[in-house]
């Protein structure tokens, strides 16, 4: 009996420091299926239509592929060499960062002063909520079809100043000083929409008691704002720079069906219409996939820092 007790604790001690049995061992593989039967088939999905086209874009911007002149060979880095020398390339990105510029800065202004304004109850309210947020369930072809038939030279916007007496109204998409910034008009008015619900959404999260409070304070309404609610503001803010970010440097559609990257010589022609007219017009697939990776990675780069520089700011407030 004695012996008994004596040895029960050397044996819990020895127990501790003893390697998981196999059954414990195994025991993690019940959990792992169960993530796997739910999980698998989104990831299968994200591979096929995601993963694997980045893959095969990349692989392919390493080579000269052009149907019309095989064979296919290995170039390296060659095609992204070319590109910092290439005018056509380079235009473009230009005028695809002013788009993003203006798109992102304009809308998102426009945007919180619209939000501000229709930040009250009653049905008049909801329905210019409505109207501002239709452009964005709009396709951009069909906003673009729209916005030319407004603007082009004997369009109706330039037939209304003939009747107010200007001889000679401007050339929205045929003037190469004016289309690039009537083009960035045409995609804030577009967006704006998305941005005023976003603010809305957000201005209906601040709570009235830190307004009733900064009121008591005497603080007025300038003051209320730039202490209360901007700063509540802050995941609306990183929501829209983000959505514009990425909506400005992909912008296609507006271009193809408004001036088709003219007038003249590219100059309103974005690094996307350039990917589609060197990919599929030229059949330089090498080349344009090049393209089209550049331009991917950019866009990943400005969205991974503005999504850093504002969410450290939604912290810090």
């Amino acid at each position: 009996m004695t012996t008994t007790l004596a040895c029960s604790p050397a044996r819990k001690a020895a127990g501790r420091g003893a390697a998981p049995s196999p059954r414990r061992r195994a025991s993690w593989l019940p959990k792992s299926l169960h993530f796997l039967t739910f999980g698998a088939p989104g990831l299968a999905v994200y591979l096929a239509l995601v993963l694997v086209p980045i893959a095969m874009t990349v692989g392919t911007s390493l080579t000269n592929r052009n149907p019309a002149n095989p064979p296919t060979q290995w170039v390296g880095l060659e095609n992204y060499k070319q590109l910092f020398t290439d005018s056509d390339f380079t235009g473009a990105l230009r005028n695809t960062l002013v788009i993003t510029a203006l798109v992102t800065l304009t809308a998102n202004a426009a945007g919180l002063l619209i939000a501000l304004l229709l930040d009250k109850r009653g049905r008049l309210y909801n329905a210019l909520r409505s109207v501002f947020f239709t452009p964005v369930v709009l396709s951009s072809v069909v906003v673009s079809v729209i916005w030319q038939a407004i603007l082009t030279d004997d369009g109706l916007l330039n037939s209304m100043l003939r009747s107010a007496g200007v001889d000679q109204p401007p050339g929205w998409l045929s003037d190469p000083d004016i289309a690039l910034y009537s083009v960035a008009s045409i995609m804030t008015w577009q967006m704006l929409g998305f941005c005023v619900v976003v603010y809305l959404a957000g201005l209906q999260g601040v709570p009235e008691e830190l307004h009733e409070a900064a009121a008591i304070d005497g603080a007025g309404r300038l003051a209320r704002f730039r202490n209360v609610t901007w700063p509540m503001l802050a995941p609306a803010l990183t929501i829209n720079t983000v959505m514009l970010l990425i909506t400005g440097f992909k912008a296609y559609d507006q271009i193809q069906v408004l001036t088709n990257g003219g007038p003249g010589n590219g100059t309103t022609s974005t690094v996307a219409f350039e990917v589609v007219q060197t990919t599929f017009t030229g059949n330089h697939i090498g080349y344009g996939t090049a393209m089209a990776t550049l331009m991917l990675l950019i866009i990943a780069v400005l969205s991974t820092v503005a999504l850093r520089v504002l969410q450290r700011r939604e912290i810090s407030l």
